[in-house]
């Protein structure tokens, strides 16, 4: 499973979710729904630009854990 840590890197950065939409150029809507983890996937042109914005690494934004399937 892939688990989404945006907000733990725009906490880091302190920086605000509307700031960051602005300075990717999307939606604010969509990327409240991927910083929720609501998505299915993610352009990389999109990871490009929150990377670019943000000052970090696509592995800082998404985590890889396995499913507890017991």
């Amino acid at each position: 499973m892939i688990v989404i840590r945006l907000d733990r890197v725009l906490a880091d950065r302190k920086m605000r979710l509307n700031d960051l939409a602005a300075k990717v150029g999307i939606s604010n809507v969509n990327l409240s729904c991927l910083k929720t983890g609501k998505v299915r996937a993610i352009r990389f042109s999109t990871l490009d630009a929150i990377c670019k914005a943000l000052h970090c690494q696509p592995g800082d934004i998404l985590e890889y854990t396995e499913d507890d399937q017991t």
